[in-house]
């Protein structure tokens, strides 16, 4: 065999080791990140949850204002929900708002781990 041969057979086997071990490192680094976000994401859900408004805390106000129109013999209004009781603040706003986007990113992050293993 000629030197140029024996040098190609050299570097075939070298950057295919190299090769094997990037592609292992990579793999386990992507277990990583899919376990974190999986588990970030269970935590994102549980305070985004939290985060919302209780429904029955409105029906319970319209149901309140209904009762105190209809002893009138009148036909009830439209009633009104106060919006002390079930507005937004603008800080309420704006952590669900970072708590959406953290759950979206998260999700994404995911999402290309999963892509990346796949190629």
């Amino acid at each position: 065999k000629d030197p140029l041969s024996k040098f190609w057979a050299t570097y075939k086997t070298v950057s295919d080791e190299y090769d094997d071990d990037m592609l292992e490192r990579c793999n386990k680094n992507m277990d990583i990140v899919l376990i974190f976000a999986g588990l970030f994401a269970t935590v994102n859900i549980a305070f985004i949850i939290a985060m919302q408004l209780n429904p029955s805390d409105t029906t319970n106000i319209l149901l309140a204002q209904f009762i105190l129109n209809i002893p009138d013999g009148r036909s009830a209004t439209q009633p009104t929900i106060s919006p002390s009781s079930t507005g937004f603040s603008s800080s309420k706003l704006w952590m669900q708002a970072l708590a959406y986007a953290s759950l979206a990113l998260t999700l994404l992050a995911a999402y290309a781990a999963v892509m990346g293993k796949q190629w």
